[in-house]
């Protein structure tokens, strides 16, 4: 594939110093190697005209027990759309390549773009399926309330990501397991890589979402407050949040986003042995604040059930 071509080539730019030190090659020498690495880059560039990579129409990146993930995964299995997923252990991307995930390939002819981001990979899905698939898409339909709600929803999101690991990062095992090192579907390089490094690894997550006890006190407010206000929206037995009676991406979101701790039997869909974590092996703290909230929010957590068990459809 190009992207295997790009990264061996780059590994040789890379060394190209050392190589020229090693050998004590003169300016020439050099100068060759140079002219041998551009030519060796724009064949690589040819090679995509000439004999493109066989990929997929559409190839989403994920990790495993990721909320966002889980937002754009169902989305896709709601649509009932071919897709591919590749799983990977997402944190080295974010800290070594700048990308985070879900990432979204599609390939057009010659062409691959890449989509990051849950909302924006949604308003994609919706510009690309609206018009071919008719009421099917029509949940994607972005109004003002609903990417204001989405917006916050998000928000909420990244409070579940300070929560989370506020509580598990001093926990390695369970760390690792969230991150997939024990999914044999992602790559072994990864997986070994981030088990060796994982020391490493726990400071720069610490440092990026402000681990702290003031962090964690902070996320556990902006949580509890979108949980009363949506537990308020959802009480009677209501069906959607905005109210229509139709499911659409604003309800997804919610849904997908406290699965995380909610870990419902169905989170991930098809994928979900391999990324569910078991509330028993969750930190006793972590449990207190779960419990706590099952019990104070039981119009939003029923919503929350319901919505994953009659709704969250499964790729056949």
């Amino acid at each position: 594939m190009t992207g295997h071509r790009i990264l061996i080539h780059t590994i040789f730019v890379l060394l190209l110093p050392l190589i020229v030190a090693w050998f004590g090659m003169s300016f020439a020498g050099a100068l060759g190697l140079l002219i041998v690495a551009l030519a060796w880059r724009w064949a690589i560039s040819l090679s995509g005209i000439v004999a493109p990579a066989k990929t997929p129409d559409l190839e989403l990146e994920t990790i495993g027990a990721s909320h966002f993930v889980e937002k754009v995964r169902w989305c896709l299995d709601r649509l009932g759309v071919e897709y591919t997923e590749r799983q990977m252990v997402g944190v080295l991307g974010v800290f070594f390549t700048g990308r985070s995930v879900p990432q979204l390939k599609i390939r057009s002819g010659l062409v691959r773009s890449s989509i990051g981001n849950s909302p924006e990979i949604l308003r994609y899905l919706w510009g690309a399926y609206a018009a071919t698939l008719g009421d099917s898409a029509k949940f994607l339909e972005p109004t003002r309330e609903r990417l204001e709600l989405e917006k916050r929803l998000d928000r909420y999101g990244v409070d579940l990501q300070v929560w989370v690991y506020y509580h598990i990062l001093d926990d390695r095992e369970l760390t690792l397991y969230g991150w997939g090192c024990s999914n044999p579907v992602v790559p072994a390089w990864q997986r070994y890589t981030v088990m060796a490094i994982f020391p490493v690894l726990r400071v720069l997550m610490r440092k990026a979402f402000r681990i702290s006890e003031t962090g964690y006190a902070r996320a556990v407010e902006n949580i509890e407050c979108i949980l009363a206000e949506f537990n308020g929206r959802l009480a009677n037995g209501r069906r959607s949040i905005v109210g229509t009676g139709e499911i659409d991406f604003v309800d997804i979101t919610f849904a997908s986003i406290s699965a995380l701790w909610m870990q419902p039997p169905e989170f991930g869909g098809e994928t979900s042995a391999a990324i569910r974590i078991d509330r028993e092996r969750a930190p006793p703290a972590m449990r207190t604040d779960i419990e706590r909230w099952i019990t104070t929010y039981p119009d939003a957590c029923g919503f929350i059930s319901r919505l994953y068990q009659r709704e969250r459809q499964v790729r056949m």
